[in-house]
């Protein structure tokens, strides 16, 4: 059985520009661990409109940063994942997390519905 990816804009606040909210199984991936102050990923970095961004899935695969808490990564840590292509199943998985929280387990996409999930989210972004 296959995880379920879904991403949706959320507006740009006092302190940060429009971030992503990423929702796996229906379960807020990144606010739990970054907490109240910390941020996801920044919308136009993770959603550009010249490209692919850093989450669409690749065969060699890369570390995506989705977040840090407020006193920032380099003080307690970065959320990350790699995330990488296996043929028709994206992999979440290697997790690095913030200090003191537990990483969450590999997760498995249906590559067709992953593909067409960050489509759906760019191209309401970019509208």
């Amino acid at each position: 059985m296959f995880n379920r990816l879904e991403i949706s804009v959320l507006p740009p606040g006092p302190r940060w520009p429009a971030q992503l909210s990423l929702r796996v199984d229906g379960a807020e991936v990144a606010a739990a661990m970054i907490e109240e102050g910390g941020r996801g990923p920044f919308a136009e970095e993770a959603l550009p409109a010249e490209g692919q961004g850093p989450l669409w899935a690749t065969d060699e695969g890369r570390r995506v940063v989705l977040g840090e808490p407020e006193c920032t990564g380099g003080c307690c840590g970065y959320l990350s994942v790699f995330v990488q292509r296996h043929g028709e199943i994206v992999e979440w998985s290697d997790w690095q997390v913030p200090a003191d929280e537990a990483r969450p387990p590999a997760f498995h996409f249906d590559a067709d519905q992953y593909d067409a999930e960050l489509t759906r989210a760019l191209t309401t972004f970019a509208s």
